[in-house]
């Protein structure tokens, strides 16, 4: 699913057309992205127990969010029980589909809200850093605690992001991954198991092709869509789980597309398409075409965002079940490896109540409001929480299992400069189609690079 979003955060991202409502269309190469809109029923029961909340905040409190796919429901719910904790406290709330562009001038002014959460039209998160809007969280996040007596940083899922001299100026707020997608009764009915490795990937992906099935459909037109859900794991696997691979490529550093890391995971590339695993129709699909013709069992797997079964719910067979694999390339007994894509929230550097604002994130950060975010939204809110018992979709509640799993590393969001990622997306799909070969994908890329460093 194409989020907009991805297009404004750090760097910026190529201008692609938007496909799904919500805040972003996710194109997980970007920091900031959001998934899908939700299908979850924003009038729910409310089957958690609300947390404790710091009392006695007094003054004015104003809370910036943008209203898209994941909708409002859950901050209205989470203020209301933050403004019951601090009756003294006047709360105000700036939102809706349009508020990053209604409320920027009120940031140039130096008039900003306490709270942002960065997503959306108009939203730029390496801007507003680099323009010295937002509060330097290193200190307060290295030792903050939720309500419930948590640390922050050891229920995140996805850490906070280092920026220059590794200072934090955001924390993500909704965590989404890449991974690989497959049919659960397909695979039953056929008796196929469900790859945990990249030799296991391989001894499936030929039964399957044995069956008159592509192994590997992927969405061609937008080839972000194979590297955030295939070859950027395989790069992170082949560098024995250290996510510095992606951060390295981000930073531009000479040398960093022709490790061996990035020879073993583009060899791993070549190996499913000599073996003819790649649909090679795929390289003309436009993301629904692709998830189309995936969901009619053209294709078993499919690299995508956990946005998918909300994208083509309308579309979704009868008896089909979703699956989902963080990664596949990783060795027999390896983590898995997730590549994520973030949603933050900050706090204005020139907040008029910034005692409230930390006290807001302390209040939101916690695992009751982590299962209300995923069945309000559909979607997962970055903290490691069981949503067994939630009313939120089986996708969301089987990539939280990974997730909140020791055997499970989480990558760091990673987003590269626009002209490398274009290059990447050019030279991986070439590769796919066996128009060039690793050595000239890592040409290519060591080239932009350079490019962009000057």
């Amino acid at each position: 699913m194409l989020r907009k979003g991805l297009l404004l955060c750090a760097v910026l991202l190529l201008a692609i057309t938007a496909a799904c409502g919500g805040g972003n269309n996710g194109n997980g190469n970007k920091s900031t992205t959001e998934p899908p809109a939700s299908t979850a029923d924003n009038g729910g029961a409310k089957e958690t127990t609300e947390p404790a909340a710091p009392a006695g905040l007094k003054g004015e409190f104003e809370i910036q969010y943008f209203v898209g796919g994941y909708g409002d429901a859950w901050w209205k719910e989470v203020i209301d029980e933050f403004q019951k904790a601090n009756p003294d406290l006047k709360i105000k709330q700036s939102a809706g589909p349009e508020i990053n562009e209604q409320m920027k001038p009120r940031w140039i002014q130096g008039n900003p809200p306490d709270v942002v959460y960065i997503d959306g039209k108009g939203s730029n998160e390496r801007q507003m850093i680099d323009d010295g809007q937002l509060l330097d969280l290193t200190e307060f996040l290295g030792s903050a605690t939720n309500v419930d007596g948590e640390k922050l940083s050891d229920i995140l899922i996805s850490q906070p992001t280092a920026y220059t001299d590794g200072k934090n100026f955001t924390v993500p707020l909704v965590f989404g991954s890449w991974g690989i997608f497959y049919d659960k009764a397909l695979f039953t009915e056929k008796g196929w198991t469900v790859p945990t490795d990249w030799s296991s990937f391989l001894s499936v992906s030929q039964q399957i092709k044995d069956a008159g099935i592509s192994p590997l459909i992927h969405t061609g037109v937008y080839p972000y869509y194979i590297n955030g859900g295939l070859v950027d794991s395989a790069m992170v696997a082949a560098n024995g789980g250290d996510g510095s691979i992606l951060t390295k490529q981000a930073a531009l550093e000479e040398g960093s597309f022709s490790s061996d890391a990035v020879k073993t995971a583009l060899n791993q590339i070549v190996e499913l398409r000599d073996k003819g695993f790649i649909d090679q129709g795929s390289v003309s699909l436009n993301h629904t075409d692709s998830q189309s013709q995936w969901l009619q069992h053209k294709g078993a797997f499919i690299p995508n965002g956990l946005w998918l079964e909300n994208e083509m719910k309308k579309d979704i067979p009868s008896g089909f079940d979703f699956g989902f694999i963080p990664s596949v390339a990783q060795s027999a007994g390896a983590n898995n490896i997730v590549i994520p894509y973030t949603n933050t929230i900050a706090i204005a550097k020139d907040a008029k109540n910034p005692e409230a604002a930390k006290a807001f994130l302390q209040f939101a950060f916690t695992k009751q409001h982590a299962v209300r975010w995923a069945e309000l939204t559909g979607a997962i809110m970055n903290v490691k929480a069981d949503l067994d018992a939630s009313s939120a979709g089986q996708v969301v509640k089987d990539a939280m299992k990974f997730f909140n799993s020791d055997k499970t590393t989480v990558a760091p969001v990673a987003v590269l400069n626009a002209d490398v990622e274009k290059a990447k997306q050019d030279a991986t799909l070439a590769l796919t189609v066996g128009k060039i070969q690793p050595e000239e994908w890592i040409k290519r890329l060591e080239a932009a690079a350079a490019k962009a460093r000057k």
